[in-house]
């Protein structure tokens, strides 16, 4: 499943539209503002909030966390210190854990689980400045999921490059 992710330069609580191959919107980043942490719903085409994502206010580390129905699901951090690309770890409920690696700046990695890639997050094959690719390689994943992880992982890495 290939999406396209169109983010906006300037707008109040960074909303953006998430479109399927064909140009249908599937999925819609829903930024909240004026909040004490980022906070961010991840809904479907009807509305459906599929996936809360939320700055853990008290870490020793920037931790964002993934929740579902109320219910924690994943817990994003940075993994370990790089020069040139960027590690994060993602714990779901279950104790499994995702790998995240690449230039996350750039809109460049991968989420991968043991070795296995999940997704891939891209730049490379557009020309927009604000708009990537996330290319869902396992038809069996959890889309929502991965998506939120790359929103997460995005925000990590833009707020560690700001200071």
């Amino acid at each position: 499943m290939r999406l396209l992710v169109r983010e906006r330069l300037f707008g109040i609580g960074d909303d953006y539209w998430i479109e399927d191959a064909d140009g249908r919107k599937v999925f819609l980043v829903d930024g909240k503002a004026m909040r004490v942490r980022d906070t961010f719903e991840l809904k479907d085409a009807q509305g459906r909030i599929v996936a809360e994502i939320r700055q853990k206010l008290i870490s020793l580390r920037d931790t964002m966390l993934i929740e579902r129905d109320g219910e924690q699901l994943a817990k994003v951090k940075r993994k370990r210190l790089s020069l040139l690309r960027n590690h994060y770890r993602v714990t779901l409920v279950d104790g499994t854990e995702l790998d995240v690696s690449g230039k996350i700046l750039d809109r460049e990695f991968a989420v991968e689980y043991d070795g296995e890639l999940l997704a891939q997050i891209s730049r490379r094959w557009l020309t927009v400045r604000d708009t990537y690719g996330i290319d869902v390689v396992r038809e069996d994943a959890d889309t929502a999921l991965l998506i939120a992880v790359a929103v997460c992982v995005i925000v990590l890495a833009e707020k560690e490059h700001e200071d």
